[in-house]
């Protein structure tokens, strides 16, 4: 409680700050954008962000945490919130036309392998996933520029594998690898859709499908404490930083509640200081998910338009979006377009804007922002590597932590749940190189 007050009191020009700034988004948002849509899109990667920032969530971190601290509290958190948003999104395909949402039901195949196993292994590298290192750019600036060129760089460089490009045709090698699957049901050609495997269980299929999405959530948590309180006992725990603060902070959230005042520096402190935790960040991301699926009719996506970023910096040293187009087998208007008529784009800078929001209304903008300047060279070079492994990876597995995973899984795709296997699989990989060379 005292630390968010003195942290408080020695900022509230930050919190001044972002005040306005919310105000000016919510106020001009729209009319800057010319999008009604594109104003949606930017409101919930503000949510994200934030969401992502006062709760200290991350997918990477669930990995990462667990090797390096003992502590499974994360991983337990996303399996907890796979659950909701899976249960959420039958709510809107119960007894509707599926073919009308754009459902992530991805292919099984060597590319997910692949590419699992690389995002997995470069997430350690990096400290982050495709939708944390936009909230890395405001806190740990420095690792997050470099991840995120890098990034972008292996997007790039994975199009022509992803889209098919014309000179791997003409060089006699199919990309049927990439795009077939191994296993398909009857709704996609593509992909294992759970709903198919349980049509006769009276619910068109979801009741079994929520049922093997929890048996499989069950099974994460399960494995996930037997790990800790196997570390507990070797007396390897060490426990993260960040969670004991959380700790540490709630469990002086609920006293003085007879002293509440509605305007008074408490009740701000309560509403935009104190750290959320990891359980209410997973159910604001869960809600923020189901309404972007409602209004939308499809997913969260996030490391595609990396690519077509580092397009556009090429395009500042004189490479044509129409050479681009070309050897990414995308349309040149991919690099020409304005950055702001992208949906993705936009909700993708949303989460950066709302990172920056929630740090400047809690009055920490300043002392984040500063603490990861200054790198040596050496984790230069692995964020480096990390960031290229990564964006590389995204294109032969279709999609990263939330491509790839959270999606697939929330639209019930077992491709989601091989995904996960794969990149726990390529952390651990990662983590035991990046232990011998840090």
């Amino acid at each position: 409680m005292e630390v968010g007050q003195v942290g408080l009191k020695m900022e509230k020009n930050e919190a001044i700050i972002g005040i306005i700034l919310g105000l000016l988004v919510l106020v001009t948002g729209e009319k800057l954008l010319g999008s009604s849509m594109l104003f949606f899109r930017l409101l919930i990667g503000m949510g994200f962000g934030y969401a992502l920032t006062r709760a200290f969530m991350g997918f990477a971190g669930s990995i990462n945490r667990a090797y390096d601290a003992g502590s499974t509290k994360l991983m337990q958190i996303l399996a907890y919130m796979f659950l909701i948003t899976s249960i959420l999104m039958v709510s809107f395909l119960y007894n509707a036309d599926i073919s009308t949402y754009g459902l992530w039901v991805n292919p099984i195949n060597t590319g997910l392998i692949i590419g699992g196993i690389l995002f997995g292994f470069g997430m350690t590298f990096s400290v982050c996933c495709a939708s944390g290192v936009l909230t890395d750019l405001v806190t740990g600036v420095s690792r997050g520029l470099i991840t995120l060129l890098f990034f972008g760089m292996g997007v790039f460089l994975g199009f022509p594998f992803q889209r098919g490009a014309q000179w791997t045709k003409d060089a006699g090698i199919s990309n049927d690898w990439i795009k077939k699957s191994w296993f398909s049901t009857e709704s996609f050609e593509n992909g294992v859709y759970f709903p198919d495997l349980f049509k006769n269980d009276g619910l068109q299929g979801y009741l079994g499908a929520v049922l093997l999405t929890t048996l499989l959530c069950g099974v994460v948590i399960y494995l996930s404490k037997k790990y800790e309180k196997g570390r507990r006992n070797k007396g390897t725990f060490i426990g993260v930083p960040s969670e004991i603060a959380q700790c540490v902070v709630l469990s002086d959230c609920d006293k003085n509640v007879e002293e509440f005042k509605l305007f008074s520096e408490e009740t701000y402190v309560r509403l935009f200081v104190k750290p959320w935790s990891m359980t209410i960040g997973a159910s604001v991301i869960s809600v923020l998910f189901i309404i972007l699926t409602g209004v939308t009719k499809s997913g969260w996506g996030a490391s595609t338009p990396y690519g077509w970023w580092f397009g556009k910096l090429l395009m500042v040293f004189g490479v044509s979006a129409e050479s681009l187009g070309s050897f990414t087998n995308f349309p040149a208007e991919s690099y020409s377009n304005p950055f702001f008529s992208n949906p993705v784009n936009t909700q993708n800078f949303g989460i950066l804007l709302g990172t920056i929001i929630c740090l400047l209304l809690a009055g920490t903008f300043k002392s984040t922002v500063t603490t990861e300047i200054k790198i040596t060279p050496k984790q230069g070079l692995l964020y480096a590597m990390g960031g290229l492994l990564m964006g590389f990876g995204t294109r032969l597995s279709n999609g990263c932590n939330v491509g790839a995973l959270y999606t697939p899984i929330a639209n019930f795709s077992l491709a989601g749940w091989v995904f996960f296997v794969v990149l726990v699989a390529g952390g651990i990989l990662g983590n035991i190189v990046a232990k011998k060379i840090r």
